[in-house]
Parts: structure tokens; sequence; C-alpha cells
């Protein structure tokens, strides 16, 4: 089969590889129809993941047709439409039992390598380094797909891959993000980062009944898709956003704040210059740009929602801000097996439609071609579309 594979920084390769095999009896084995480029796949495009393998396979966001099953594989079968979540999850452990997915002790055979980096080991996550596992990833014409009961969601008749295929990740990780903020009617919440993660953030908080919600970021095309939301937009090259959100909220700052930036946040201002310096020298492994300004600007007693990704160790984190203005925050890779369902009732409901936020269609063997896209932000650029194989497509009415 073909898939697309990680050979370094800047460097991905479609190549033909071995088609995956049942190699436990929870397993099962997808057809891939579509996959996706997300946006925490650039901090492997850009280098800043360690334990990357040459010929690693990535892609976490994925769905497709069930083609072969485990013979304990009990409520999948063969034919079966389903969307994949990124987190692996047994469905049996202490963590799973209370539905944090991304958590489940027993799926990360590397748990010791991330033990000693985190202090306790995540699950394992598909195309996502040997930290998480080393799982091959989804964007391919084929997947693994190990507990298979617990991790894929059978699609209904009638809805199309777009409609659908974000309930792997960047939907739930979005609605969760907002959903940490624990909105109340009326709440306003800021957004630093519009991009497919952000935009789902800020359409989830007023799903769950924020009355604003401000979003940041520097692509007037993330800002427009932001704005059509219902968002207020903020560019930070253009103006201070403390300032602004001071204006905008009466001195008091929004409810909550979402980061759904992560490692890699930018900044016209010196900080930006300090943490790269700090990069470099190997002092520190992540720019928490936003969220220092996320913490800075929340209002007294509110929450600070992180759902950017972070993958190492950060400077400068304001923690007298954070503990003189009694501030919680919460955190986390998402559960997404918890919000499957709710979910795609909602999209049923007509109360969202997902493909929203797809800009780029491509196939497969376009992959790194739409890495640089995605990465460069050209063309307006916000989200990748795979389409693997020779024209498969199972039908959204099958």
């Amino acid at each position: 089969m073909k898939a697309n594979c990680w050979y370094g920084k800047h460097d991905m390769r479609v190549e033909d590889v071995p088609d995956p095999k049942i190699l436990n009896k929870h397993d099962a084995i997808v057809q891939i129809s579509s996959t996706a480029i997300c946006g925490s796949d650039l901090h492997l495009y850009n280098g800043f993941m360690p334990t990357m393998e040459k010929g690693d396979i990535l892609g976490h966001e994925f769905m497709g047709e069930i083609v072969e099953v485990g013979s304990e594989v009990r409520d999948r079968k063969v034919g079966d439409r389903v969307v994949v979540s990124f987190p692996i999850s047994c469905g049996n452990c202490f963590f799973c039992q209370q539905e944090m997915y991304s958590l489940c002790e027993n799926t990360n055979p590397n748990a010791w390598m991330a033990e000693k980096m985190f202090g306790h080991s995540p699950c394992g996550i598909y195309g996502y380094s040997h930290l998480t596992g080393g799982y091959a990833g989804g964007q391919a014409e084929f997947a693994r797909v190990p507990f298979a009961d617990v991790g894929t969601l059978k699609v209904p008749a009638g809805l199309s891959d777009e409609q659908v295929l974000f309930l792997s990740d960047i939907f739930p990780t979005g609605y969760m993000g907002a959903e940490m903020c624990d909105i109340k009617p009326g709440d306003t919440i800021a957004v630093w980062g519009c991009g497919p993660v952000g935009q789902f953030a800020i359409r989830s908080a007023f799903l769950l009944g924020a009355e604003r919600v401000f979003a940041i970021d520097r692509y007037q095309e993330r800002l427009s898709m932001a704005e059509a939301g219902g968002a207020e937009p903020i560019n930070y090259l253009e103006e201070k956003v403390y300032d602004t959100l001071m204006e905008l909220t009466g001195g008091r700052g929004p409810d909550a704040c979402i980061d759904a930036v992560g490692m890699e946040a930018h900044s016209p201002g010196l900080d930006f210059a300090y943490d790269r310096v700090k990069q470099a020298l190997m002092m520190e492994t992540d720019r928490p740009i936003a969220l220092r300004e996320a913490i800075m600007c929340c209002r007294n007693g509110g929450t600070v929602s992180v759902i950017g990704v972070y993958g190492g160790l950060i400077d400068k984190y304001p923690m007298g801000s954070f503990m003189n203005r009694s501030l919680t925050m919460k955190t986390g890779q998402c559960h997404v097996q918890r919000y499957m369902q709710p979910l795609l009732d909602r999209v049923e409901r007509g109360e969202i439609d997902p493909s929203f936020v797809i800009t780029h269609h491509l196939s497969l063997d376009a992959a790194p071609e739409g890495y640089d896209i995605f990465a460069n932000k050209e063309e307006d650029c916000i989200k990748v579309v795979l389409k693997p194989g020779d024209g498969f497509a199972p039908s959204a009415a099958a």
C-alpha cells in the first residue's frame, strides 16, 4: 500500500510499504477513504517532537471501511463505515472506565519512554512518534486499528466523509477545550489560535452558551472564518491583545481563555525572539507565547483551557499571576471516544456541519505538498483532507 512517511524535518515521502495485518484478536483493518493533516502533525514536520524514526507513517485523523476484524471484535464487522479516534484506548483500564481515554494504561508499549519525559505515560496515538507507541498512522491506504470496538464510531447512512471525519480529533478537541471552560450563559471566551482546532473551539463555545467569543490570530483567512462563525476577530499584529481585550470587556478580561496554539506560537514582540534563542540553545523546547498571554488576560477567578499541544519544557511561565488571581487551568489530549457520539448527534441534528473548515482536498500522493501548503499558510489553507486509494470512497448512503 501507499503511505505518507516521515524522513526528517520537512521531509515527507509517499512510499510503498507493507499492508497492515491483524496482530491482536481485538484489531480491525480499515481501508481509508479520507484522512487529514492536523496542526499537531506540523510539530513532527517541523522537527519538534522527539523519538521519530525514518519511515514512520504519519496521520491520526482518518476514517474508512472495515475490511478485516480480529476474532474478539464484537461490535464491528467487515463493511462497517467508521471514524477512528486518535487515542488508542483499551476500554477496560482505570482511566478508560472513567472515560479518560487519552490516559489509557494499556496501549502505549513505550510507556517507559514517556514516563522519563512526563512522569507518567499517556495512551498510544497513531502516527505520533515512538513516545506514544510508534503506531503506524492513517495517512495511508489501510491502517490497523487496535481495540476496534472502543476506538471506532459507526457512521450512519447519508453523511459524507467530510461531515464526520473530524470526529476523529479536531472537533472533539475543540469541544473539550470549550467544555473545560465551564461556560455559563452570557460568558465571554477568548480563543488564541484560529487554526482548525481553534475554529471548532469557537463554534463549540457558542454551542455551550457563550455570549461573546474573541478570536486571536494573525492570518486574515483564519480570522474571517472565525468571524463567519460569530467570533470577534483580533489580529495580534495590528493591536495589543491584552489592551484590546481589557477595553472590550470593561477591564475585567474574558471569563475563560483557550490556548489552541501550543508549542509553536508566534509573536511580533521580544518574547518570540527570546523563546527562539532559548530553543536554539536547547534551554527550552516549546514557545509558550499564547499560554503566557492567555494567563495574563484571563479575568480573576477565570479558567485557562489548554488544548494546543506542548511537548516538553517552557520558560517564563507567569506563575505569580496564575496563583495570586485564583485562576484554574484545565488541559489534556482529548478523550475523543467520550465525545464522538454526542457530537455526531449534533451533526445529524444540523447544529453544525464540520466540513466548513476544509479548504483543500488532495490525493494521498500529494501529501508532502499538502504539508508544505499547510505549514507555510499558502493558498489561504486552513485544513487539508487527503484521499487515499484509487478513488475509493464508500457510499455515504451505504
